[in-house]
């Protein structure tokens, strides 16, 4: 992270450069984590005001890169949440989905294909992924991010590491 940062009491202007500053690796952490352009510009909207209005309140006495990017990802996960039950209403009415036999996963992933493969999966299984492998949190910070218990999460990253393969395998073969 560039380490910019913002005090209380500096002047507007050097809290728009901040948030000027700022803003590309803000925008480049969401888009790198969710691949589509409109929704990394929507949650950095977002992420900005949430800055403004902590600012307003007086609720921080600083702002930096790192405090934005937690925001970032929290403004993530909740749109992942919001993906996954509305996902969960429409699964409702499909049916039951077939297991696949699962198999030991030892080649080294292409990036591309696995962000295309990243892309066709639930956002549960999205989030939780990202989350534990690209932003490198443990099994437990994942369930406190994703607000679920520990066996729940893992159980959760065994079923998305699955479906993952399933994806990465047949964007592989279309490819």
């Amino acid at each position: 992270m560039t380490g910019l940062r913002w005090e209380a009491g500096e002047s507007p202007e050097a809290f728009v450069d901040f948030c000027a500053g700022a803003l590309p690796e803000v925008y480049g952490y969401l888009l790198a984590r969710c691949g589509d352009r409109a929704t990394a510009e929507e949650l950095t909207s977002a992420t900005f005001e949430a800055a403004v209005s902590a600012v307003r309140r007086a609720t921080v006495t600083h702002l930096s890169t790192g405090w934005l990017i937690v925001v970032a990802r929290r403004r993530l996960i909740d749109h992942w949440r919001h993906e996954e039950r509305d996902a969960r209403r429409i699964e409702a009415f499909a049916c039951d989905e077939i297991e696949v036999a699962t198999y030991d996963w030892d080649d080294t992933i292409d990036p591309p294909v696995g962000m295309l493969a990243l892309a066709r999966l639930g956002p549960h299984h999205r989030a939780a992924l990202t989350l534990r492998y690209v932003d490198g949190l443990s099994v437990a910070e994942v369930a406190r991010e994703l607000a679920r218990g520990h066996d729940a999460t893992e159980a959760l990253l065994q079923r998305a590491r699955r479906a993952f393969r399933r994806a990465y395998e047949e964007v592989r073969t279309h490819a």
